[in-house]
């Protein structure tokens, strides 16, 4: 159970970044897209589905899982199946351009798109949230 909760809250400051914005010296951890985002939006669902998992059990576990669910499969889709299949050209500039002042543990490519640190501890942190639930 501890092992929940931390996971769950490592991923809530985590992902908050997507809004508010971590800097780490000259480079961005993650630049905060702000209240009016996206980013935004998926984090108010995962604070309900928290909200819900803490407060209507059992049946908050099945609705935490099922946004966890959804979440990767909405992270797959946005980052790791370009890596995988490769981007347009279109795709990859947007996306290198976005994220060129972030931390890397990989350099970008021109056929690929590579995930910046945040977004892959991310990912991590949602799978092992996934992992735990079940």
């Amino acid at each position: 159970m501890e092992w929940t909760a931390a996971l769950q809250a490592a991923l809530w400051v985590w992902f908050l970044g997507c809004t508010v914005s971590y800097r780490l010296g000259k480079k961005f951890l993650v630049e905060g897209m702000g209240v009016k985002s996206a980013e935004f939006i998926m984090l108010c669902v995962y604070t309900a589905a928290l909200v819900a998992y803490y407060c209507f059990r059992p049946a908050g576990k099945w609705i935490l899982l099922g946004v966890l669910i959804f979440w990767l499969v909405v992270e797959f889709f946005c980052h790791w199946y370009f890596t995988i299949f490769g981007a347009s050209e279109q795709k990859l500039k947007g996306y290198n351009d976005c994220f060129r002042n972030t931390y890397r543990i990989f350099p970008m490519s021109e056929t690929r798109l590579i995930p910046d640190l945040y977004h892959i501890v991310q990912h991590l942190l949602i799978l092992a949230n996934i992992l735990v639930l079940i």
